[in-house]
């Protein structure tokens, strides 16, 4: 097969990676005062998660499904991608009282 044959599929796989990637959104869970905020997100399979950590304490995600461990130093923000779909609590394992949901459509 000749080298331009391939030029229209590798086009179309990158005009579809690159709506993919316009069409996810980015959501902003935040941690003050020994709380997640929102506690109940709604999100997509693709969607990046910011999570913004505005206390002094290290805190960390943690989906009680195994799905995500996120560590989150004391005044910082860190981002991870969300793969797969489904309702996922989570909890900071340094500070268990704190939990929230997310909701994570395909």
């Amino acid at each position: 097969m000749r080298s331009g044959y391939y030029l229209p599929i590798v086009a179309v796989l990158l005009f579809g990676a690159m709506i993919a990637r316009a069409l996810a959104a980015t959501i902003q869970i935040t941690t003050t005062d020994l709380v997640f905020a929102p506690a109940e997100v709604s999100a997509k399979v693709g969607d990046t998660i910011q999570w913004i950590n505005t206390d002094v304490f290290v805190h960390t995600a943690t989906a009680h499904n195994g799905d995500f461990d996120v560590m989150m130093p004391p005044k910082t923000a860190v981002t991870s991608v969300l793969t797969r779909a489904g309702t996922v609590e989570y909890y900071c394992r340094f500070h268990p009282n704190m939990k929230a949901v997310l909701t994570i459509a395909p």
